[in-house]
């Protein structure tokens, strides 16, 4: 008989959690050097070496790979033998597990989690409570895999019921170009297929917290129809030319990973859930000897990249750069920003339109006349930092503030993660701006850029306060210019071009 410990219990979730913060799996670096190695575009090759650069220091560091630290899932498969020594349940449990790890001060993580989504929407403080999905099974021991979902990918995850006779592959290729870059690229995509609606979904989150094996696959050849389809799935998705990031190139997934369940004759639901740049999970075992042991990987096992920005790279001087000078930047131009930029997010947007739709002015500190914005929920600091992982947040978020901020406000530019939308373009366009692209994903190797922090306004906001950075040489790539030209809409019909598996359709 095993009997489970609940100190055990709730160590091992915490364990698990700090761990993964920190530790990229062994496979995605793998997988993801090898696609460093192969791309082709500059743009792409550069955001990736970024991302295995920051990946590297986290490893060394035991800070966080993005600043978006994620919603906690668990699923948990329960012996039907084992016995439990405990008071809480096993969700409670969890929620102690997650508290005691977001709030480490070695190793703090940040609290995202909202209650009353639907109303006031307030930070829980702790990040609780986790998802937690349990399932009773033979045996006397308890499976736990646990991950830390992002939530730039969770909001790119895709459902569709098709007809049974509906091709799997056409909605798949149809679907990925829709989500954009918001997921960080290059990553996983989990796809559930059968059951219900609901348990197709399920299906797509357990497949993005499986090990990348695509190449092995390739290797030695499909066994099933189901690897077939990966197959199918992972040449053509590549083929569509997003690249990493979004600013085209020959990877835009390490792998896709496929699980099905039986379902109804009539139905075919199909969930597609993208796993980020900064996929974190685990897999454990407790059989009653005590918390869970996850084995640190060795720094052998990163590989060693040096970042070089190139002779062509343009250094800015935010405190003084003219209109005249962003006019002259280019869609795919690497930039050093140095000097001070305000930072906000959606519940700030929201409070700063709203006071400027009522006339009322901005709060004391607040200044965009002239400056940039940078779209970003950092992490707490501890020990010596300036400020804790601060990578980019999703731009399409704002893009229903951007016309009000840049009329109102003297902004001259924005920097975030991922695409614009057509009304941010246009808006961008209209008043000769500019939006800048960080690499979502390589949050801690950003903050390192970072000299001086300070909040200056809705400190309540918690993570979503407006704070003031000083930064050098902060590396982003000029992703809209002033002509309102986006890479993102360019560069990927390059690379699909170029590849020349999948028709490229002009727009007209």
């Amino acid at each position: 008989m095993t009997l489970i410990r609940q100190d055990d219990f709730i160590q091992s979730i915490a364990d698990a959690l700090q761990y993964i913060s920190y530790y990229h799996p062994l496979d995605f670096i793998q997988a993801l050097d090898a696609a460093y190695q192969k791309e082709q575009n500059p743009a792409a090759k550069d955001a990736m070496a970024q991302l295995l650069i920051n990946s590297r220091l986290c490893a060394q560091g035991h800070r966080p790979i993005c600043q978006d630290t994620g919603i906690v899932t668990v699923f948990i498969k329960i012996g039907m033998a084992v016995q439990w020594a405990t008071t809480l349940s096993v969700t409670e449990m969890v929620n102690e597990g997650v508290r005691l790890a977001y709030s480490n001060p070695d190793n703090v993580l940040r609290a995202s989690i909202l209650a009353d989504p639907a109303g006031k929407r307030i930070n829980t403080g702790d990040n609780t409570p986790a998802v937690v999905h349990t399932e009773l099974v033979l045996g006397d021991k308890v499976e736990i895999n646990i991950a830390a979902k992002g939530g730039g990918s969770e909001a790119k995850a895709k459902f569709v019921m098709l007809n049974p006779s509906d091709s799997i592959v056409d909605w798949v290729l149809k679907t990925v170009p829709t989500m954009g870059a918001g997921w960080c690229p290059p990553g996983i995509l989990g796809i559930g297929i059968g059951g219900t609606a609901e348990k197709a979904m399920i299906l797509a989150k357990q497949a993005c917290m499986e090990s990348i094996d695509i190449q092995d696959l390739i290797a030695r050849g499909p066994s099933n129809a189901l690897e077939e389809l990966r197959l199918e799935l992972y040449t053509k998705v590549n083929a569509l030319g997003i690249g990493a990031q979004g600013l085209g190139g020959l990877t835009t997934v390490l792998d896709v990973k496929i699980l099905d369940y039986p379902t109804h004759a009539a139905n075919k639901p199909v969930a597609l859930i993208p796993n980020c740049a900064a996929t974190r999970h685990a897999h454990f075992v407790l059989d009653g000897s005590g918390p869970a042991e996850l084995k640190p990987p060795r720094l052998e096992d990163w590989p060693t990249i040096t970042w070089d920005v190139g002779a062509t790279s343009r250094r800015v001087n935010l405190d003084t750069v003219t209109q005249a000078e962003v006019a002259n930047w280019k869609p795919g131009e690497t930039l050093l920003l140095s000097g001070t930029l305000l930072t906000g997010r959606d519940a700030a947007h929201k409070r700063l339109v709203d006071l400027l739709d009522r006339g009322e002015p901005l709060p004391a500190g607040v200044d965009f006349n002239g400056k940039f914005i940078y779209y970003v929920g950092p992490v707490d600091p501890v020990r010596d930092e300036v400020v804790g992982p601060a990578g980019p947040t999703t731009a399409t978020r704002m893009d229903k503030f951007t016309e009000t901020m840049l009329a109102k406000t003297g902004l001259r530019g924005m920097i975030g993660k991922a695409e614009r939308g057509p009304s941010a373009i246009a808006a961008i366009k209209k008043h000769q701006a500019v939006y800048l692209m960080a690499v979502g994903g390589a949050a801690y190797l950003v903050s390192k850029a970072i000299r001086k922090s300070r909040i200056v306004a809705f400190a309540d906001l918690g993570m979503e306060a407006i704070h003031e950075f000083v930064v050098e040489d902060m590396p982003v790539t000029v992703a809209v210019d002033t002509l309102g030209s986006s890479i993102h809409q360019t560069a990927p019909l390059i690379w699909q071009k170029k590849i020349g598996l999948i028709p490229v359709v002009e727009a007209v």
